[in-house]
Parts: structure tokens; C-alpha cells; sequence
């Protein structure tokens, strides 16, 4: 059990960046592919909150954006909602942001953080208000803005090679994460298969991946919210394709906290190919 700091807020700030960090956004031009979400978020089975997320690739850019807000009665002990959104570049089929931005309102405090990226490189970011000053905190250096993504563009995978997009190997991979405040590494494995069924849209196979979080800039130790993620060894994701494309996203997430396991799913996940704005309705 951890510590009673870790009180109803701080677990509702840990459950809305969550879901905004991985769950509507402005369609990109050109889209050949688009993934259209909808989450809601159960912590010991109550539901607290729900977002969307939707994701559009083309052959050269791609774009994704989410919203997410607290419901029931977590809303009563502190209303939150916030916003996320990533854009870039595919690169050689590979993903590359070139910004990134995120805002998190919890109890009428906001906060928000912003990066531009450059092949894989954090040229600039900012986070309002700044990090409160702490002997403790592990500093972030400029050799940890380099060769990461932002969350939202990471929670992207992307499968190489001509197998099945959603197999063992699809956890194999070790995901490198800078999000304004932060620097930390998600340890994915696999876990084990699973058949998933959407509400409306996918219906099919999903590969469970467990997930270990590693911690390396930007936090303070001992921090019981640090100690209590880094020594999880229960954390899950739940991976399903995008159709037409090698990039799984998450189904679902699932992460056990001492007030029962904080778990987003979707009740939406329509997935497949874009028709061309010329194109003719049938």
C-alpha cells in the first residue's frame, strides 16, 4: 500500500495523463489510413473517465490528437480534462514527430508542456508551471532529448518486416520516452494473446504486452508515485492493428494501483483505409 500522498487527486492526475498520453484531432490531408477511438477508464471497476483519440497517416505525414475527461465521482473530488496531440513526419515507414503538445487541467490548475523534434531530437521544449526546484531531481541533460518520441507518437508500434503485425514480436521493443518533464523507458514483453470486441469496429486477435517502467531523468526518487510504477511488474497493453497499415495501438491498458486496477478500454476502435477526398460516395 503506498503511502496516503498518493490521495484521490494525484491518482486522477495519473489517470487523466494516462488517457490523454495515449488516447479527436484534425484529420490530416491525404490520409491512407485512420484510426478512430473512443476509451473510457474504470479504476476498480467505477468508471472515472473518457477520451478519444483519433490517428491519421498518410504516405509522408501523420497526425494524432486526443481528449480525455474525469467522470463520476472522481469528477466531484477533482474535475480534470485535458488535450494531447502529436505531428510528424513517416520516414522509410517509420514515425518521426516534429511536435508535440499536451495540457492537463486538474482542480483549475493547468498544466502544459510543448516540444519541437528533429530526427529523433528534442530542439526545444517548455513546461508551464516549471518543475518545482528539488536537490533530489534527477537532472535532464541534452543527452536525454536524445533519440526518444514523444508518448503519444510512441504508443504507436510500428512492426517491421512482411509477418503478422500482431504477434510475440510485436512486444519486443523497448519504447524511449521524453515528455516535457520527464525522461523514462516503457519495457514492453510479451505477455500472452488475447481476442478483443469492440462495441463498434475490431473485432479480433490483440497481443498483450507487459509493460515495466524505467524511470532515468526528471523525477525525484523518492517520490512513492515513482517507487510505486517502477516496481509494478503488473502493467499491461493490449495491441491491435490499424488496418491497411504495420502500426498497432492500444486496445487496452491496465495498470493496479491500492484502489484497484486503473484500467482504460475501447468501445470504439474503427480502423482501416481513408478514402481520398475526390473519391465518389458509393
Amino acid at each position: 500500500m503506498l503511502p496516503i500522498r498518493l490521495d484521490r487527486t494525484r491518482l486522477l492526475q495519473a489517470v487523466i495523463a494516462a488517457l490523454t498520453a495515449w488516447v479527436a484531432a484534425a484529420p490530416a490531408a491525404h490520409a491512407q489510413a485512420k484510426l478512430d477511438a473512443r476509451y473510457t477508464v474504470t479504476l476498480g471497476g467505477i468508471p472515472v473517465g473518457r477520451g478519444g483519440w483519433v490517428v491519421d497517416l498518410s504516405e509522408n505525414q501523420y497526425s494524432a490528437a486526443a481528449n480525455g475527461m474525469a467522470t463520476g465521482l472522481i469528477k466531484l473530488f477533482a474535475g480534470g480534462s485535458g488535450t494531447t496531440y502529436s505531428r510528424g513526419d513517416v520516414v522509410n515507414g517509420q514515425l518521426q514527430p516534429r511536435d508535440y503538445a499536451a495540457t492537463l487541467t486538474i482542480s483549475k490548475k493547468k498544466d502544459e508542456v510543448g516540444m519541437t523534434i528533429e530526427n529523433g531530437n528534442v530542439k526545444e521544449y517548455t513546461a508551464k508551471p516549471p518543475s518545482t526546484p528539488d536537490p533530489e531531481r534527477v537532472a535532464i541533460t541534452e543527452a536525454h532529448r536524445r533519440g526518444v518520441n514523444d508518448p503519444m507518437t510512441a504508443s504507436l508500434i510500428r512492426v517491421s518486416g512482411s509477418g503478422d503485425p500482431i504477434s510475440a514480436d510485436t512486444c519486443k521493443r523497448t519504447l524511449a520516452i521524453f515528455d516535457g518533464r520527464m525522461r523514462y523507458d516503457l519495457r514492453l514483453s510479451f505477455k500472452r494473446m488475447e481476442k478483443v470486441k469492440a462495441e463498434k469496429g475490431y473485432q479480433g486477435p490483440a497481443v498483450v504486452c507487459a509493460v515495466s517502467f524505467v524511470p532515468i531523468a526528471g523525477y525525484i526518487p523518492d517520490r512513492p508515485v515513482v517507487k510505486y510504477l517502477t516496481s509494478n511488474q503488473d502493467m499491461e497493453i493490449w495491441l491491435a492493428p490499424i488496418a491497411g497499415t504495420r502500426i498497432a495501438a492500444p486496445f487496452r491498458i491496465s495498470v493496479p494501483t491500492p484502489f484497484g486496477d486503473a484500467v482504460m478500454e475501447a468501445t470504439q476502435f474503427m480502423a482501416g483505409p481513408r478514402a481520398p477526398a475526390n473519391a465518389k460516395a458509393l
